[in-house]
């Protein structure tokens, strides 16, 4: 046996006993009640609501129907309950099933004042907060040379990282550098790129760095570069080692010597 189903099965079934008792409640209450603007019949919607079959017009049936007990006076609904608006004693109504009736409107004035107290609170916070915020804090600026020694000792911390970073300055790659590095180190014949001095401690990372240069020089029609075997040589262009034999000619014919531009006696 399922228990669980079963339970299931009969609360579902005691919940339609209880809509079907309650709406033949209604009906009986109801039954000797006409509408009071037609005069058609009625049918209870919810608890404190009836409807006219005819016009529609929905009304509460303990107000319009029933009276208070000891002076007759007309019902009013205050929060959860009906009562005398003369003797303010309490009416038990016959058209409630279960005996609950809320004051929707009552609720709804409640909600709208919490809120609103609510916000005025945050309000008041608000503005506690603000006053009590202190003004702006006015610092001098700091003198280094009021403190005896201070400067040297914050130079002596510091001079070993400017150091650092000067190395590692050092050991970024500069193409210009490498360029002019490469040409002053070619020859009128093939020179292979690694008998070329190396400009920083790691030779296989200079290595690397004279092998970009070479080819850009390439590139820029500055230099040849081709492979043998093993070997990446190098040498100047044609074009520029013409050039560079017409100057010297040029030079040897003025009397003029090298780069030093020297003059010799005629």
């Amino acid at each position: 046996m399922n228990i669980v189903a079963m339970a299931f099965d009969m609360a579902k079934a005691v919940g339609l006993l209880v809509e079907k008792a309650k709406k033949f409640f209604h009906s009986v209450m109801l039954l000797g009640h006409r509408c009071p603007q037609c005069h058609g019949s009625l049918v209870m919607v919810t608890e404190g609501k009836c409807r006219c079959t005819a016009c529609h017009l929905e009304f509460d049936p303990t107000v319009q129907f029933e009276r208070c007990l000891n002076c007759g006076g007309l019902p009013v609904l205050r929060v959860r309950r009906y009562q005398c608006e003369k003797c303010h004693s309490d009416i038990s109504s016959k058209f409630l099933f279960d005996g609950l009736i809320f004051n929707s409107e009552y609720f709804r004035e409640k909600v709208a004042e919490s809120r609103h107290r609510k916000k005025e609170q945050q309000e008041r916070v608000r503005q506690m907060l603000a006053e009590c915020r202190s003004g702006d804090l006015a610092l001098e600026c700091v003198q280094l040379e009021t403190v005896p020694g201070l400067v040297e000792a914050l130079n002596s911390l510091t001079s070993q990282i400017y150091e650092g970073v000067e190395v590692e300055l050092q050991d970024e790659f500069d193409l210009k550098r490498y360029e002019t590095h490469v040409q002053s180190h070619l020859q009128p014949f093939p020179v292979s790129l690694e008998r070329i001095p190396p400009l920083i401690e790691d030779e296989r990372k200079d290595l690397i760095w004279r092998f970009i240069a070479v080819i850009f020089l390439d590139y820029d029609g500055i230099v040849d570069v081709w492979q043998e075997g093993q070997d990446v040589m190098v040498i100047k262009h044609e074009a520029n080692r013409k050039r560079q034999s017409v100057l010297r000619e040029l030079e040897e014919a003025d009397g003029i010597e090298g780069s030093m531009g020297g003059v010799e006696a005629w």
